[in-house]
């Protein structure tokens, strides 16, 4: 599956924040989504997806809601704080959120995805949730 040409509407791509701590992970569903067109910036921790999002902006954030630092629920609400309409991905490998309290927690998620999961799944849940004409025109735009 392959929509790169889709992604790239006047040159400017769609912008993921991947909030992941297990780094082969991370590594691999950046190359998966680089491969399909997107331009994909990795975080590990929570202090490093809070930087980013203090000076860039993002179309969407991937995120694994169970990070050893903790603060999933800090880097979407601040991620909110930063941009109020960006859609939250959440992921994760435990069945805790299972009853769909994830949605309470952060009102910006859009999606919970258990892993292992397809990286064309991932793909296709967010193209269903970034507008085409919400892609990223402005970066490092600082509210």
């Amino acid at each position: 599956m392959n929509y790169q040409n889709d992604r790239n509407y006047g040159g400017n791509l769609m912008r993921i924040l991947l909030v992941q701590h297990n780094k082969g992970l991370s590594e691999m569903w950046s190359l998966f989504l680089r491969k399909q067109g997107l331009e994909v910036v990795q975080a590990f921790t929570q202090s490093q997806a809070v930087e980013q999002l203090m000076f860039d902006s993002f179309d969407a954030l991937i995120l694994d809601i169970v990070l050893p630092d903790g603060g999933a629920i800090a880097i979407s609400d601040y991620a909110t704080y930063r941009q109020p309409d960006v859609p939250i991905i959440a992921v994760t490998s435990s069945s805790f959120f299972s009853d769909g309290s994830i949605f309470e927690l952060m009102p910006n998620a859009k999606s919970l995805m258990r892993t292992p999961l397809r990286p064309d799944d991932l793909v296709a849940v967010l193209e269903h949730y970034v507008p085409q004409d919400k892609k990223s025109s402005k970066r490092h735009e600082v509210a």
